[in-house]
């Protein structure tokens, strides 16, 4: 199993330009890392619309975009998958950090924890470029495809159970908004 802040700390140092859609558990983490105006905490919203919204910054612009998705996130939302494979771009990297629970509110059970493969199923989208990660070792070695062409990407981190409480960001939703949209339509 991977340690999602050792994780995060890895995507963080590498980071150059990308745009870093982040949500639910990963949010707050990801914020302590980072938090300029190409980050994003999605968090204001319907759980579950963090890739979709993600990856329609990937089809509209060319710069390099990383979601950071929970699994129960991404369960709610599987039809972002379908249409990853249906319209695909090769700027988007849709992480997927599974550990069972919906870490959030306090650690219940993600239907079907365990059973659900979700690289399976983002293949089964037709996805071509998937990969589980569960070890250090392959994480380290497979780092620097979440940067690069060849998508849309899927990675499937495979972490450890962690009690992040509910996501507040410093700033409001309007403001990191402005803040996104400022960013982009400067680049």
């Amino acid at each position: 199993m991977l340690d999602k802040y050792v994780c995060l700390e890895k995507l963080a140092a590498r980071r150059r330009d990308e745009l870093v859609v982040s949500t639910m558990s990963v949010a707050m983490p990801w914020s302590r890392l980072s938090d300029g105006p190409l980050d994003f905490a999605s968090v204001d919203s319907a759980m579950g619309h963090a890739a979709d919204f993600a990856y329609g910054l990937a089809m509209a612009q060319a710069r390099r975009v990383i979601c950071l998705n929970g699994d129960g996130s991404t369960l709610m939302c599987l039809g972002t998958l379908a249409t990853m494979a249906q319209r695909p771009v090769d700027n988007f990297t849709l992480v997927i950090t599974e550990n069972g629970t919906y870490e959030v509110t306090g650690n219940q059970p993600v239907p079907s924890a365990g059973v659900v493969d979700y690289a399976a199923v983002a293949r089964g989208a037709g996805i071509q470029r998937v990969f589980t990660i569960d070890n250090d070792a392959d994480f380290d070695a497979l780092l620097p495809l979440h940067f690069n062409g060849g998508g849309p990407t899927v990675m499937v981190w495979k972490i450890d159970r962690a009690k992040e409480p509910v996501p507040k960001p410093e700033r409001p939703i309007r403001e990191r908004a402005l803040r996104l949209r400022q960013a982009l339509v400067e680049a």
